[in-house]
């Protein structure tokens, strides 16, 4: 079991370091092409690791309902309203919040699928809603307009995740969840090209910075990321994971602290306490 337990590490600090990595890239890079290049360097690294383990074929007919869910919500909407996002905040801040996704989860859990939701579970909704007030609350004067806006993307983007993930509970997989992996991020890289086109007009240069970010996130934070996912997937329980997981935002504000000058200030704090307990306690009501 070391093993997995050594490449969940190794998650954990990648997704942490990402953040400041993003944040250096989409204020070089216009944020929806941004999305667009990275998922294409995904899928590049994808399809090759895919096609080594000798699983590359076209899906099934049954599972297209999940790439484009995925590449729609996870991948496309994730990428584009986040880079959006950290134009405007720094990336620890917005780490924390993009990370709430399994808070969502929870109610849609028992809108979707009708799943009774325990009250602890409910309870941990509370307290992630409150984390987010806590982190947003700077922000509630009339100068701070841009920074909410900025907040509404990100919870915007965690409850998108949250909707690929509940779908992903109730689909019957016929391929496995790697080798469709490609192709969902080549289906979000098609996705995000047209309205990269549309409203951010034509590529610009990419200067060293931008290239280096992209060059970081698309084979490391992504696609050795889903893959790392999967592989622990099979080996740990998803509330190990997802408990684990609580520490990447946690990290990267660190790193933002030390790289980018972060402020760390109470309201953060606050907010990275109440987001951690209220995940804790929904993902282990849902387990």
């Amino acid at each position: 079991m070391a093993r997995p337990h050594l490449l969940l590490a190794l998650l954990v600090l990648t997704w942490a370091i990402s953040w400041p990595v993003i944040k250096v890239g989409v204020t070089t890079v216009p944020p929806i092409w941004y999305g667009v290049l990275r998922y294409v360097l995904a899928s590049s690294c994808l399809f090759g690791l895919v096609a080594l383990r000798r699983e590359l074929a076209v899906p099934p007919r049954s599972d297209w309902p999940l790439i484009a869910v995925s590449a729609v919500f996870q991948m496309g909407a994730y990428s584009a309203l986040t880079g959006l996002a950290l134009t405007v905040l720094p990336p620890g801040r917005a780490s924390v919040l993009a990370f709430s996704t399994p808070i969502w989860v929870l109610p849609l859990s028992a809108w979707w699928l009708h799943e009774r939701p325990a009250r602890s579970g409910l309870f941990g909704v509370c307290l992630g809603l409150l984390g987010v007030v806590a982190i947003a609350a700077p922000s509630l004067h009339s100068t701070g307009s841009r920074q909410l806006l900025a907040y509404g993307l990100l919870m915007a983007a965690a409850a998108a995740w949250a909707i690929s993930i509940v779908f992903v509970r109730r689909h019957r997989f016929t391929a496995t969840a790697l080798a469709l992996a490609p192709w969902q991020a080549l289906a979000a890289s098609i996705l995000l090209l047209p309205m990269a086109a549309l409203f951010e007009g034509a590529l610009p240069p990419i200067g060293w910075g931008g290239a280096a970010s992209l060059a970081y996130v698309g084979p490391v934070a992504t696609a050795f990321g889903y893959w790392a996912v999967v592989e622990v997937g099979r080996h740990l329980r998803a509330s190990t994971m997802s408990t684990a997981l609580l520490a990447a935002p946690s990290l990267g504000i660190l790193l933002s602290a030390v790289t980018l000058g972060e402020a760390i200030g109470p309201s953060l704090i606050a907010g990275v306490v109440l987001i951690g307990a209220g995940i804790r306690l929904a993902t282990t009501a849902a387990a």
